[in-house]
């Protein structure tokens, strides 16, 4: 079980109320999917993924960066509590659609990068290692059934 302190109790949160959500998902997932192109492969069905400007107006991928933010939006609900509540999405990512769990980590990275564009100056080392944690927890409980 993670020991969260008070600081990161306030500031993890904060960090999610303070960020434009209709941007930050679909920026950090479009990021993921330009940096790291490999990526792609699982969203076969979302279109032309040809080049950065085709992945950053692609609809569909804008709206699953909205859904996948919705995940640490979950997770603030109940800190001490999430590796149950990635359960279900761990079993989806591992067994039915066999995402490499190295990939979570190439979206958290994404996700910190789009964060602190967002937070500027507010994105404090301090912030950023709340933050990272918070992240690493996140990440650790999808990859909990491939384990």
């Amino acid at each position: 079980m993670v020991k969260w302190t008070e600081f990161e109790l306030a500031t993890i949160p904060e960090i999610f109320s303070n960020i434009d959500k209709d941007v930050v998902g679909p920026a950090a997932l479009s990021r993921c999917l330009i940096v790291y192109p490999w990526t792609q492969r699982y969203f076969g069905g979302f279109g032309n993924l040809y080049n950065a400007a085709a992945i950053t107006s692609n609809p569909k991928v804008a709206a699953h960066g909205k859904v996948v933010l919705s995940g640490p939006e979950r997770a603030l609900k109940d800190m001490d509590n999430i590796k149950q509540i990635y359960a279900d999405l761990s079993v989806l990512h591992s067994e039915k659609l066999q995402v490499d769990p190295d990939n979570f980590n190439l979206l958290a990275d994404c996700l910190t990068i789009v964060i602190a564009g967002q937070l500027g100056t507010d994105f404090t080392p301090e912030v950023q290692a709340a933050f990272q944690k918070f992240v690493s927890v996140v990440v650790a409980a999808l990859r909990k059934q491939y384990h």
